[in-house]
């Protein structure tokens, strides 16, 4: 990409019904601060600012169904964190507001749900 400059970010947004509660989940799950927040949307990014995650308002939003099913709302995208201790980590996240899938597919990762019901995954670093 010719434009690209040592000075870009890059991010994702992601729509919710409630941004900031939202933005509130991942910034504590990840230690990250909220570095903007205006009605109907809200920012999350590391202390060294070269990525972030917008939180963005949606009107009749509707979650995705993990695992996908027919005729439901699909999951388009989500987030992949990798953990030293697995079960630490989904103890944390859930103390915080998501919820474990009922589907787990792989011993070392664990599926879960956002408070707004995106699927998110904590993959356990085997390395």
């Amino acid at each position: 990409m010719r434009s690209r400059t040592s000075r870009m970010w890059w991010g994702t947004a992601i729509e919710a019904p409630d941004p900031g509660a939202l933005a509130r989940f991942y910034a504590e799950l990840l230690g990250w601060p909220i570095v903007h927040e205006e009605p109907g949307t809200a920012v999350v990014a590391p202390p060294q600012g070269a990525v972030y995650v917008v939180f963005q308002q949606a009107t009749g939003y509707r979650p995705p169904v993990w695992p996908p099913a027919d005729g439901e709302q699909r999951p388009m995208m989500h987030l992949d964190f990798q953990v030293g201790d697995l079960d630490e980590a989904v103890a944390e996240a859930v103390a915080l507001g998501a919820s474990p899938a009922p589907v787990q597919p792989q011993e070392n990762v664990r599926v879960l749900f956002d408070p707004a019901g995106h699927p998110f995954c904590l993959c356990r670093d085997d390395g």
